[in-house]
């Protein structure tokens, strides 16, 4: 890795073969967890569940977010490309459906390198919170086969007090908006090929949501929509009070009632019953899979 990284928006310049850039991470990849993931959307688990592979440290760093010791760096084994290929070659082996990186922005050159010693023969996924640079994106573009970015916040007021970002939605709608060109080839259920925009409906913001399904529909992609309704509090969601609470009925009505009249066809919609720490996967070393 070339010294001062700029891989993610923040552009740290941190030289990571000695320091932690502001994603957490060092130089080597550094893997949590991987296994077999039965809770994606359908098309992405299909029948034998996504083949998630989940790394450690976050650009973004949401306050709320479920994945919090991933996102912090605290936990994970650091690895090289051979280890990571071989990861790769074990899920195939275990009948994934396909391989997904789970936050891996900040891997990408470690991503390339493991991509030329080894290319997976099932689908590619980019599961990304959306703040990244278009650069990673271009150089990542031949080896992903379905982008599955989240799409956060629209107002800078709820991304700085979230994640410290007061730019995500500047930088996150040129990232998604790149990624969301992509048509998506759905044989029998499942996606070979595409793009999913994810959005999260958080307590008290579906003024938000609204402001991001209406930016989403006006730009007539033929990427697939995905409502989430799975928000449970975690991570640092005590310091904030609006927080400490998954959404209500009349809350998840609103923002599907208005996706349902957007025009978005395509689209994926999670029940309220999905906001349960049991659809949370296990990050301990106690079990060896996921859930």
């Amino acid at each position: 890795m070339s010294k001062g990284c700029r891989l993610c928006p923040l552009a740290c310049g941190a030289e990571r073969t000695k320091e932690r850039g502001a994603c957490g991470a060092k130089d080597k990849v550094l893997l949590v967890k991987y296994g077999l993931h039965p809770y994606e959307e359908p098309c992405i688990s299909y029948k034998n569940g996504s083949g998630t592979v989940f790394f450690g440290g976050c650009a973004l760093r949401c306050v709320f977010c479920q994945n919090y010791a991933l996102s912090r760096a605290q936990t994970g084994t650091e690895i090289d490309a051979k280890r990571l290929a071989a990861v790769f070659a074990e899920l195939e082996e275990r009948g994934a459906e396909n391989i997904n990186l789970v936050t891996p922005s900040h891997f990408a050159a470690q991503l390339l390198e493991t991509f030329r010693l080894y290319r997976p023969k099932i689908p590619v996924v980019y599961n990304t919170h959306g703040y990244e640079t278009e650069a990673v994106l271009r150089a990542l573009d031949k080896y992903i086969d379905v982008w599955l970015p989240d799409l956060k916040f629209f107002s800078p007021a709820l991304s700085a007090r979230y994640t410290g970002r007061e730019n995500y939605f500047a930088v996150a709608s040129r990232a998604v908006s790149f990624m969301a060109r992509r048509a998506p080839d759905v044989r029998e259920g499942k996606m070979f090929s595409g793009c999913i925009v994810r959005h999260l409906i958080l307590p008290l913001c579906t003024d938000d949501s609204l402001r991001i399904i209406g930016w989403f529909a006006a730009l007539r992609s033929p990427a697939y929509f995905s409502l989430m309704a799975q928000y449970t509090p975690c991570g640092e969601a005590a310091a904030y009070p609006e927080l400490t609470r998954r959404i209500t009925p009349r809350e998840y009505k609103r923002v599907r009632g208005f996706l349902e009249q957007s025009g978005v066809r395509n689209a994926f919609v999670q029940s309220l019953s999905a906001a349960d720490e049991a659809f949370i996967p296990d990050f301990s070393r106690k079990n060896a899979s996921l859930f």
